[in-house]
């Protein structure tokens, strides 16, 4: 049984948040008795960023959810994981993800063949922090620290290539009900690999909305889906999930409209199946939920009811500490 006590939280570089006020987050997630401190890759360099906490704690995991593939070569990607390793003392767990077509495409960057440019990468990686890979001058050394190496999956084949090449898959958006399909791929293919399907972990974030105003809640939830379901990639996962219908008339509106009038289509079935809102007993309930679908560690993605998401961030880690639990039993 997943322990109500494993919990973590994803810091966001999609926003303007500073250095300083990430490396805080940081600090007091490590107080509250967070598992882990994660970083999404968006404006910001999540391995520099996740160093950054590490340098400022001493117990809690840091690392990526996730790194870019298309960001790094793999052998610098390796190079860095294991200087943040040794910094930390072993606290890194490396997420790695192919993020999304379009957005690379205005970076100049073709993804190709995205599943097998992952499954490449992740092997990759995996080899370099082994002391595989490259000889002569560039071979490199093994990591001190094991890595573990996570690879992001929304559909049954990303999944698959998680269960193939990683340590655990690290889903976003996942309905509720998607998840088991998604982890039976994954488990699929580790058994075939002659692993052990138990040791096999899974991280998912959730986007995290916490207030006692629950109608306020939803509505928060409600709008940040409608941005999502303007990419693709998770349209995709919805439509699997069930929810094709609704995501050919988000299309179509999203092709003439604004993200408010997504947000309207967005049903109350799709929130709850993919957030965490409400207030702090209502969240810990459906963390609780996730943990018995088979997420081994659920990651609060928290954002904004009303407030500026820096606050948020922190009133969210307070409110769902695990220590609060720890002194409750």
């Amino acid at each position: 049984m997943n322990s109500p006590l494993r919990l973590g939280v994803v810091l966001s570089t999609v926003t303007d948040a500073t250095l300083v006020e990430l490396t805080a987050l940081g600090r007091l997630a490590e107080l509250l008795g967070y598992e882990a401190v994660l970083v999404n890759e968006g404006r910001g360099d999540a391995l520099a960023i996740s160093q950054a906490i590490a340098a400022v704690t001493s117990r809690v995991t840091v690392g990526t959810n996730i790194a870019n593939i298309y960001y790094r070569h793999p052998y610098l990607c390796a190079a860095t994981a294991r200087a943040i390793a040794e910094l930390s003392g072993g606290r890194l767990l490396l997420g790695l993800g192919m993020s999304h077509r379009q957005m690379l495409a205005s970076l100049g960057i073709d993804m190709g063949n995205a599943r097998e440019a992952l499954r490449h990468y992740a092997l990759s990686v995996r080899r370099a922090l082994a002391g595989e890979g490259a000889r002569g001058l560039l071979s490199p050394p093994p990591s001190p620290h094991p890595v573990p190496v996570y690879v992001a999956g929304n559909t049954v084949e990303s999944a698959a290539v998680a269960g193939a090449v990683g340590d655990g898959l690290m889903p976003y958006l996942s309905p509720l009900s998607y998840l088991p399909t998604l982890l039976e791929a994954a488990h699929a293919e580790v058994t075939a690999a002659g692993r052990d399907p138990a040791a096999f972990q899974c991280c998912l974030s959730m986007p995290t909305f916490v207030d006692d105003d629950e109608e306020a809640a939803r509505s928060a939830a409600r709008y940040n889906l409608a941005f999502f379901a303007s990419l693709p990639n998770y349209r995709r996962q919805w439509r699997r999930a069930g929810y094709g219908a609704v995501m050919d008339q988000i299309r179509q509106v999203l092709a003439n409209g604004q993200r408010r009038d997504a947000a309207r289509l967005i049903p109350d079935e799709l929130i709850e199946e993919v957030c965490v809102f409400g207030s702090a007993a209502r969240c810990r309930a459906q963390l609780a939920a996730f943990r018995a679908a088979g997420v081994d560690l659920p990651v609060l993605a928290v954002s904004p009811v009303n407030e500026d998401r820096h606050s948020a961030t922190r009133r969210a880690l307070i409110a769902l500490a695990p220590t609060a639990l720890r002194t409750s039993s």
